[in-house]
């Protein structure tokens, strides 16, 4: 195999998988980062706990993607979770295994992830260019020739990969810059949005439940007929509408649905374990056992107080109304509440704050098999800057990873 200066633009963990395996193959590597550091925002995922991947088989992953979940199965069949636990394996890093398969760190610290990725590239010889942007790419006869970076320097290469990731959590140095070259370069990019991103609500009276946190809760969206049920799991309510696991794993698709105008609802189940005739009747029970009590006091059993106060509220009960006092109608009303709390979404918080970024260079664009450009040769793209994107879990992680290992084997054997 001939050896070849390849460019790698952006030191996140697509990137540093891609220097890697393109340096084991006896590649002259160069890894091009604006930051200060390599991994600023790896050092951020999963809480700084680092979920690094997820168990579950081949199928049921590419399905916690969205639309263009298949595009990944060459790539998952090259390097998968396995592959990536041998890798970090081989480097000391313990690793342990939470519930739905996540992966993380026995040290529970993104850094101890970080700390094996650097010492690769070291002993892999990759040179390591930080604090250095990139300006262009410089394009010849559609085949690329090398880089200008942002301090007017020509570097030369006959393979470049871009890593630069998306545009969220821009604070941590991803902007999108990467996105924007590509499409100066002829790719298509589907439009960026955010990905994994709470979601505000325009009742006023939700901000009086900030911090509050529901667990065992099931969520449904609506939008016109479109209706859409999460898992049971858990809410958190901000001081701007609602956060938590189960509405991040879901607003990409609310993202889709308030793209297309207003309308979008969500209902919490605070009971989904009981169905309404069975929640009737535990109504009824409380109400029988704490007669001589407030309706207030007697919801204790049921919800936390700040959300009591709200639900009473909107039922229109007086809060000072004892249990045997509160007519048919009354708990009727109430027990719609409890399953179905309801708040119209009114918009996503903004790309800069979402944990993803969905959309960026097309999938037309890119050979599965390489990860190379199909518009301009010796070009290839890994990690969040391609337009794939997936649920909380380990998915987004591995897929960077990835994506990054076969951009670098492709660059060494195209």
């Amino acid at each position: 195999m001939q050896t070849k200066k390849v460019i790698v633009i952006g030191a996140g963990p697509a990137g540093m998988m891609a220097a890697i395996r393109a340096a084991q193959l006896r590649q002259e590597v160069t890894l091009i980062e604006k930051n200060h550091q390599p991994g600023k925002k790896l050092l951020l995922s999963g809480k700084g706990r680092c979920n690094l991947t997820n168990l579950c088989e081949l199928d049921p992953f590419l399905n916690k993607f969205s639309s263009g979940g298949q595009f990944l199965r060459d790539a998952f069949k090259k390097f998968f979770h396995r592959d990536l636990i041998k890798f970090f394996a081989s480097g000391g890093l313990k690793l342990k295994v939470e519930r739905q398969l996540r992966v993380f760190p026995v040290s529970d610290r993104s850094g101890s992830v970080l700390e094996v990725l650097k010492k690769q590239l070291s002993a892999e010889k990759v040179k390591l260019i930080l604090k250095t942007a990139l300006q262009d790419i410089i394009v010849q006869g559609g085949r690329v020739e090398g880089i200008m970076l942002s301090d007017g320097k020509f570097l030369a290469a006959q393979r470049i990969i871009l890593a630069t990731g998306g545009a969220s959590y821009g604070f941590s140095g991803s902007t999108g810059e990467g996105i924007k070259i590509a499409a100066g370069l002829g790719h298509d990019i589907v439009p960026l949005r955010p990905g994994l991103v709470p979601l505000e609500a325009a009742e006023k009276h939700i901000r009086a439940l900030e911090g509050i946190i529901l667990k065992n809760i099931r969520l449904k969206f609506s939008h016109g007929k479109d209706e859409l049920f999460s898992e049971i799991g858990e809410l958190l309510f901000t001081g701007f509408g609602v956060s938590g696991p189960l509405v991040l794993s879901l607003s990409g698709r609310i993202v889709d649905w308030l793209s297309r105008g207003s309308g979008v609802f969500m209902e919490v189940d605070l009971k989904p374990g009981l169905s309404k005739e069975q929640l009737n009747a535990r109504l009824l029970r409380e109400f029988q056992l704490n007669s001589k009590k407030t309706l207030k006091k007697t919801l204790k059993a049921l919800l936390p107080q700040r959300l009591i106060n709200c639900v009473v509220e909107l039922s229109g009960i007086p809060p000072d109304r004892n249990c045997s006092q509160v007519t048919r109608q009354e708990r009727e009303k109430l027990l719609s509440l409890l399953k179905g709390f309801r708040m119209r979404i009114s918009r996503a918080r903004p790309l800069d704050e979402a944990m993803i970024t969905c959309g960026g260079v097309s999938l037309k664009e890119i050979n599965p098999r390489t990860m190379e450009s199909r518009r301009v040769r010796g070009l290839y793209f890994a990690g969040e800057m391609i337009d794939i994107d997936a649920d909380t879990g380990g998915f987004n992680l591995q897929a960077a990873f990835s994506t990054g290992f076969l951009a670098g084997e492709g660059a060494a054997y195209g």
